[in-house]
């Protein structure tokens, strides 16, 4: 028995028994397999899969944006892409196609403020403006929570909301800015309307698709969140000169 027992193996995470593969404490594997090209493709595969993967994740929020999300909060959280990834995803296939397509270049310009620190974050922002939708994401947060006070749904849940739908509006504009260098039609703005109502009535229907207001209240929370985010990019540029003079 005493033998038997030194033999046992134990789990590597919380250090309890294992006499199968998986431990039943906590559910992990007793080991794991190497990291060879069958690991990396079922990866790939789980990432793009249409029933859990990035394209499901894709359809559900483009479907039933404000269900999707209430039910990943609420329910399940296994079926959609982890929010933080999906947001990280879209910017990453924003900024690649923006660098290979450079469909912002007649759109956007980071002058006006001169050789200032002002003008080298706006810069930044133009050149990395999907990461810089995360850093928003935050400032717009801020307002639905304001705004949206009278729900129960805390500062993080929110967050998650603006991860998925923020992502899939980074989407539809990169469809219209490949679209638009493709053909050389000017339809960027077309695509930056659609990514903006969709957020809009993503963020209403999260709350209460029943309730007109909450679509007004969504549009203000974006906006304000937008002139905060440039705002705040401002005051930290002129907090900079002053700083360096």
């Amino acid at each position: 028995m005493m033998s038997e027992k030194n033999h046992t193996a134990l789990c590597a995470h919380c250090q309890s028994p294992i006499t199968g593969n998986f431990c039943s404490n906590c559910g992990r594997p007793k080991s794991l397999n190497r990291i060879d090209g069958k690991y990396i493709l079922s990866e790939l595969t789980r990432v793009i899969n249409f029933d859990k993967g990035i394209f499901f994740t894709i359809k559900e929020l483009v479907v039933r944006p404000g269900q999707s999300v209430r039910d990943f909060i609420h329910k399940d959280r296994n079926r959609l892409v982890k929010p933080v990834i999906f947001i990280i995803l879209t910017s990453l296939i924003y900024t690649i196609a923006e660098q290979v397509f450079h469909f912002e270049d007649k759109y956007v310009t980071a002058g006006g403020f001169g050789e200032s620190a002002t003008t080298v974050i706006f810069g930044w922002i133009q050149a990395n403006y999907g990461y810089a939708n995360i850093l928003m994401a935050v400032f717009i947060a801020l307002w639905i929570k304001l705004l949206f006070r009278k729900y129960d749904h805390n500062f993080f849940e929110i967050l998650i909301l603006l991860c998925f739908v923020m992502g899939v509006g980074m989407l539809i504009y990169t469809v219209f800015g490949i679209a638009e260098s493709l053909t050389s039609l000017r339809i960027l703005h077309i695509g930056s309307v659609l990514s903006f109502l969709y957020v809009t009535r993503a963020i209403g229907l999260f709350f209460d698709k029943k309730k007109k207001l909450n679509y007004l209240k969504a549009f203000l929370s974006y906006m304000l969140g937008m002139l905060t985010f440039f705002g705040g990019a401002v005051a930290l540029g002129m907090a900079i000169d002053v700083m360096v003079q």
